[in-house]
């Protein structure tokens, strides 16, 4: 305020002038402040009266009065303390410490410390302004959340999730548009059970190893897609994206279920260079980097008998001012000051993450550097990608366009680690064509059957390619199976939309949809029914996702022992449609020998018996296809027919049915089990014969897979 109260002398004792226009500046949180003695300036006495800490609302000592708006009218008091109750800076202790807005606390790490503790208030690096950074929010603004449909965050529903940290009620239920009510806690205990989560003990909380990162993070993308797939059918109509991710990392921090919790300068127990992840909420779960806002954390380290702050990982998304065209380079803009959204600049200063790089760069510890790609699949969205340790090699200030001073640091990359970020760039410059992909044999194998080119490719010997055959995008059926009763299509002239109950197509899927808007699989039955050919909908309608081709760019190339193999260009999600696996249907009574007698190497056999995939379906009633399905690619095919068997696959089947009156079409779809970084080879499980026919057909398994089996089919 620009006057204190009870400045007037004119003003009668123990009245206030409500007339005067103050000038009240918002404060982050509510001081104390108490008037002086009447006829006394506090602006311009020299000595003032010493400052007394008592409530706002009394009692008062001598010579202090009660103030607007804490009129104690009536002679009344209300006390929010009693003398003998510890005191919260003159408040009572049920009084709550003042909450930012907007932001997402990370629950407490059992950490060395650094910033992995939630604070009061998390600004983004360099803008000053409370923000949330994950999935397709930049630094410094929130986006739609591409990955719900293109709709609008619902800021409630952000604050919904930052609070939910600190409840231990009842849990929570939601209700779908169709009426039904799901429980979150008993759907997040399920997945806790089926990944055998439940007694997550400190050990593998505190250090992890990669089958831990793995189930964790296999554990949160599932559960936050099924969590996409409730709200979204409930939330379409209101037009309103909640943030599943931020919910389904808080729900999972609650239960305890993270690794890595203890901070570590260095790799991270687990995590691999040229891994991709595509949720902010991700690093924190993983260990890799824990703040789920800020860009740089750090750690504290004992010197002697003091202690100071060193940095452990930056995330480097294209927010600020960094510089990061090259592969082996980045400079690095510091946190904090900058211009903030309200107009008011302020200089950096050299404190929290700012002063931790400057001590790692006397230190000379290494630092974890996690780059944010922008992710064109998912627009505003941004694919972080861990591109290794780099040592921090010099520090300056230098001004920005608005005047300020800030920190930058220049990171180079430690050498003889793995391709990561420069493997980005290099691909990106083949889909320029500035550069070109050695050891091209064919530039397109599909002669244009395909929306999207797949390279031939052989950099390993001098083979010209595998044994002829005809390139189909998809499944030739001449014969369909034959429907239990006649299906009845859709007249979705738009498009299947989520939550519509009268849709049949959503009917037959339990309600609800079973891909989002960018082709990601929100279901975890062991059946999807999609739109067939009597149905409405438009032929890029969400639920004819497995029938529009392939959507990442592909590669078949020759490996070094296992024949030709199948890679993307592309990075994929977990869940993600990859392809059909298209062929000539045979009859299911030649099925059981076929592959055998006829030396066939190109057979998909629905008919064996698959290693249940318990990140992936539901624990019952999966261990074969509904229908005897066996598929052979050796004269007509797509891609498919060069993925190869793994013991440890990165992809899994889905059988999708699509019907049209009588008839039944039985399509099995490819979909990646998690985040798949561009040029790992994709693979899937060929199953198991039955115990009869064990010794018939087997093979040596040369997967590498620490799990390897030894032999496939």
């Amino acid at each position: 305020m620009e006057q204190g109260l009870g400045s007037d002398s004119n003003a009668p004792p123990g009245s206030i002038d409500k007339s005067k226009v103050l000038d009240v500046r918002p404060l982050r949180s509510l001081v104390p402040v108490f008037p002086s003695p009447q006829g006394m300036s506090s602006i311009s006495t020299p000595q003032p009266t010493p400052f007394v800490c008592v409530p706002p609302s009394g009692p008062f000592p001598s010579g202090v009065q009660p103030f607007y708006p804490f009129l104690v009218q009536n002679g009344s008091q209300r006390a929010t303390g009693g003398q003998n109750q510890p005191s919260n800076f003159g408040f009572g202790s049920n009084i709550p410490a003042p909450v930012p807005l907007n932001s997402f606390r990370t629950p407490p790490a059992h950490a060395n410390g650094g910033p992995g503790r939630p604070k009061k208030a998390s600004k983004a690096r360099g803008s000053g302004s409370v923000v949330i950074e994950d999935d397709g929010y930049s630094d410094s603004q929130n986006h739609s959340d591409q990955y719900v449909s293109g709709f609008s965050m619902h800021v409630a529903d952000a604050e919904d999730a930052s609070n939910s940290v600190k409840r231990r009620g009842r849990p929570r239920k939601r209700r779908p548009e169709n009426g039904e009510e799901f429980d979150v806690e008993s759907l997040v205990n399920s997945y806790l059970a089926v990944f055998k989560l439940k007694e997550f003990d400190d050990f593998r909380r505190s250090s992890g190893d990669k089958d831990t990162v793995r189930t964790i993070l296999l554990a949160f993308d599932l559960l936050r897609r099924k969590l996409t797939q409730l709200e979204e059918a409930k939330d379409l109509a209101a037009g309103i994206a909640r943030r599943p991710d931020l919910k389904a990392a808080t729900l999972l921090m609650t239960k305890g279920v993270r690794t890595n919790s203890t901070k570590r300068i260095g790799h991270v127990p687990g995590i691999e260079v040229g891994d991709i992840f595509f949720f902010r909420m991700e690093l924190c779960l993983v260990g890799l980097h824990a703040p789920s806002m800020a860009g740089i954390d750090y750690m504290s380290v004992k010197i002697t008998m003091d202690e100071e702050p060193v940095a452990v990982s930056i995330v480097s998304s294209g927010g600020y001012d960094d510089n990061g065209d090259d592969s082996d380079v980045i400079i690095y803009s510091g946190q904090g000051g900058v211009q903030r959204r309200d107009g008011q600049m302020f200089d950096q200063k050299l404190e929290r993450g700012n002063l931790a790089l400057e001590k790692s760069l006397h230190r000379a510890n290494d630092v974890r550097v996690v780059r944010g790609i922008k992710d064109i699949a998912g627009s505003n969205g941004k694919i972080y990608v861990y591109d290794g340790l780099y040592k921090i090699q010099e520090s300056w200030v230098e001004k920005n366009k608005s005047g300020c001073n800030v920190f930058k640091y220049k990171l180079v990359r430690v050498p003889g680690q793995p391709e990561a970020y420069s493997l980005w760039k290099s691909i990106q410059q083949w889909k320029d064509g500035t550069a070109t992909r050695t050891g091209i044999i064919l530039p397109d194998l599909t002669s244009g059957a395909e929306s999207l080119p797949v390279v031939l490719v052989n950099d390993v010997d001098g083979e010209k390619g595998p044994a002829h055959f005809t390139y189909i995008p998809s499944l030739k059926y001449s014969q369909p199976f034959s429907a239990p009763k006649p299906s009845t299509g859709c007249h979705c002239l738009g498009g299947c939309q989520p939550g519509d109950t009268n849709c049949p197509c959503n009917q037959r899927n339990d309600g609800l949809l079973p891909y989002s808007s960018l082709g990601v699989l929100l279901t975890n039955k062991s059946l999807i029914h999609e739109c067939g050919l009597t149905c409405a909908c438009p032929p890029n309608c969400r639920n004819r996702m497995s029938q529009a081709g392939i959507k990442v760019r592909l590669e078949v190339f020759k490996s070094k022992n296992r024949g030709w193999g199948l890679r993307s260009w592309d990075p994929i999600r977990a869940g993600g449609f990859i392809c059909e696996y298209a062929g000539d249907i045979i009859k299911a009574s030649t099925a059981g020998d076929f592959g055998n007698e006829n030396d066939d190497n190109y057979i998909f056999d629905a008919t064996r018996y698959y290693e249940p995939l318990e990140p992936v379906h539901d624990s019952t009633n999966y261990k074969k296809a509904p229908f005897p399905l066996v598929i052979s690619a050796k004269n007509n095919g797509n891609v498919a027919r060069f993925m190869n068997h793994s013991c440890t696959p990165n992809v899994f089947w889905q059988p999708v049915l699509r019907e049209s009156n009588n008839d039944v079409f039985l399509h099995i779809a490819f979909f990646a089990i998690r985040h798949i970084p561009p040029m790992q080879e994709l693979t899937y499980d060929y199953g198991i014969v039955p115990p009869e026919k064990a010794d018939k057909g087997k093979k040596k398994c040369l997967c590498g897979s620490v799990k390897c089996r030894g032999y496939f089919y």
